[in-house]
């Protein structure tokens, strides 16, 4: 699965969780928290998108992701061991 269909996906789930956030805001090298995203926003984007995905990752592995680049590398590097 490639990193640019991940962050497509991704990108949907993020407009459907944050309805007033400018699509055109949203890049890959921005951080959710930068987008207005509360906690609770951002482990709903996570867990939308890898249901979106078919894929279950402990959410801890998110822990250390900084923007929205390192989730989509999270999710992509879990899809390939999949």
């Amino acid at each position: 699965m490639s990193k640019e269909y991940v962050y497509g996906v991704v990108k949907n789930v993020i407009m459907e969780v944050l309805p007033d956030v400018n699509p055109e805001m949203i890049n890959i090298e921005k951080a959710l928290k930068d987008l207005g995203a509360n906690s609770i926003d951002r482990m709903e984007i996570v867990t939308m998108s890898m249901e979106e995905l078919g894929l279950k990752i402990p959410l801890m592995s998110f822990a250390q992701v900084s923007n929205i680049e390192g989730m989509v590398d999270v999710l992509v590097e879990n899809y390939t061991n999949k």
